[in-house]
């Protein structure tokens, strides 16, 4: 079985220091960018270190700081952007949004494809499924990885990244390192996301947690939206929050 080491930088962009991931196949050189909220020239100066292209742009959810540099980002690549349509009211009021933290208004730009839990992105052969996990937003979603999966004829046939099942049972599996979860707002180190904004929920979001990913494997590895990296197994153990039902 061939393994191979994902491209994964991380990098906080904006005012509120939002976490952007780009995760990179290191041999089709295909790309998944993750809430670019901000600093799109940074975005694009790793891309171009790694020669990597955009296959997709996603945000896990549409507070601006992890929306504000979706257009600049699609403008210069001409990536779909994604989204879980439940956002999409939160996503057209960003002017609102920018009046409520006290800044410009960022341009917006079309939404290509809304995402739904159980899709899969694909970008070269690596590949993570899409969790609905409402309670931030009610269209907050988290991306699960744990392998890649492709073929040259499923690559082949293949119209864009957004798939609605997973790659056949024939096709090549190239492990992670580690399972990976990008998972916005929802989830950080030592606490959760915040439920008094529009569309918040405690009840839903520690249903999200609870149900969907404390499930995932302990050694999963969490890149939360703000802040620093954790693991489920710790966020099980020792986050106070996840003690409340």
């Amino acid at each position: 079985m061939a393994t191979t080491e994902l491209i994964h930088e991380i990098i906080p962009v904006g005012m509120l220091q939002c976490n952007c991931s780009i995760l990179g196949d290191p041999v089709t050189r295909e790309a998944l960018v993750v809430d670019p909220g901000d600093d799109v020239d940074r975005i694009l100066a790793i891309l171009r270190k790694h020669n990597l292209t955009v296959r997709a742009i996603i945000s896990t959810h549409t507070h601006i700081d992890h929306v504000g540099g979706l257009a600049q980002l699609h403008a210069v690549t001409g990536a779909p952007v994604l989204i879980h349509e439940a956002d999409m009211p939160l996503y057209e009021n960003l002017e609102e949004q920018a009046r409520f933290l006290g800044g410009p208004t960022p341009p917006s730009t079309r939404i290509d494809e809304y995402v739904k839990d159980g899709d899969t992105l694909r970008w070269g052969r690596y590949t993570a499924r899409v969790i609905h996990t409402p309670g931030h937003t009610p269209g907050s979603i988290t991306l699960f990885s744990d392998a890649a999966r492709a073929t040259e004829r499923s690559e082949r046939e293949s119209g864009g990244p957004l798939t609605r099942a997973h790659a056949a049972k024939s096709d090549v599996i190239v492990e992670a390192a580690s399972p990976l979860l990008i998972a916005g707002d929802t989830l950080f180190q030592g606490s959760i996301g915040r439920t008094d904004l529009w569309g918040g929920s405690m009840k839903e979001i520690l249903r999200s947690i609870h149900e969907k990913l404390l499930v995932l494997p302990e050694a999963t590895r969490v890149i939360a939206g703000h802040g620093d990296e954790t693991t489920i197994g710790a966020e099980r153990e020792e986050n106070p929050f996840l003690n409340r039902r």
